[in-house]
C-alpha cells in the first residue's frame, strides 16, 4: 500500500490566495463605500429632491446603495471561497457575480455623466420656477427648505440673480414684510435682512 502523503500548498498558491483575499477584501470595502454615498445622498441631499421634476436623483441614491451591497455581499464570498478553497463557488457563482458588477458599474458611470449633464439643464428650467411659485407657501414647506438650503449652502440667491425673487408670489405678498429677497439671500443672515437689497450683502450666482 501507498503511502497516503497531504497535499502540501506551494508558496505560489499562497501567495495567490491571500492576493485574492486582499483584492475581495478591498472590494468589500469599495462596496461599502458606494452604498455609504447612495445613504449619504438620501440623508443629506433629500430636500434638494423637491427642486426637481424627476425622479432620477432619488432613483440613482437607491440604486447606489443597492449596488453597494450586492458588492459587499460578493466581496464577503469571495473571502470565505478563498479560504474554503471552493473553486466551484469562485467559479460560477463569484466572478459571474464580479463580471455583472463591473458591468452595471460602467453602466452606471455612463448613465452618470449623462444624467449629469441633463441635471444642469433640468435645474436651470425647474428652479427658478418652483422658487417664486412655491417659496413660503402653504404645503410647500419641504420647498422653502430645500430653496434656503440651498441658497445658504452654494451661496447663491435665485436661479439666474437675485432678480428672479421679484417675480415671487411671496415676495409680493404681505407675508413678505417688506422684503426684496429671502434671508436665505444674505451672506451675513439676520432677522428680515432680505428687506436691504444692498449688493454687498447678497449673494450672487457665478
Amino acid at each position: 500500500m501507498g503511502v497516503y502523503e497531504e497535499k502540501k500548498e506551494t508558496c505560489g498558491t499562497i501567495c495567490l490566495k491571500y492576493l485574492l483575499f486582499s483584492f475581495n477584501f478591498l472590494f468589500w470595502l469599495a462596496g461599502g463605500g458606494v452604498m455609504a454615498v447612495g445613504v449619504w445622498t438620501l440623508v443629506e441631499k433629500s430636500d434638494y429632491i423637491s427642486l426637481l421634476s424627476s425622479k432620477t436623483y432619488a432613483a440613482s441614491a437607491y440604486i447606489l446603495v443597492l449596488a453597494g451591497a450586492i458588492v459587499m455581499v460578493t466581496g464577503v464570498l469571495g473571502c470565505c471561497a478563498t479560504f474554503k478553497e471552493q473553486r466551484k463557488l469562485l467559479r460560477r457563482t463569484y466572478f459571474v457575480r464580479l463580471l455583472c458588477i463591473s458591468l452595471w458599474e460602467i453602466l452606471s458611470a455612463i448613465r452618470g455623466y449623462i444624467y449629469y449633464q441633463q441635471l444642469n439643464e433640468e435645474l436651470k428650467q425647474n428652479l427658478r420656477e418652483t422658487m417664486t411659485q412655491k417659496y413660503e407657501q402653504s404645503s410647500h414647506e419641504h420647498v422653502t427648505r430645500a430653496v434656503d438650503k440651498l441658497q445658504q449652502e452654494f451661496k447663491c440667491c435665485g436661479s439666474n440673480s437675485s432678480s428672479d425673487w421679484s417675480d415671487s408670489v411671496w415676495i409680493r405678498s404681505r407675508d413678505a414684510a417688506g422684503r426684496m429677497v429671502p434671508d436665505s439671500c444674505c451672506k451675513t443672515r439676520t432677522d428680515l435682512c432680505g428687506r436691504r437689497d444692498h449688493p454687498s450683502n447678497i449673494y450672487k450666482v457665478e
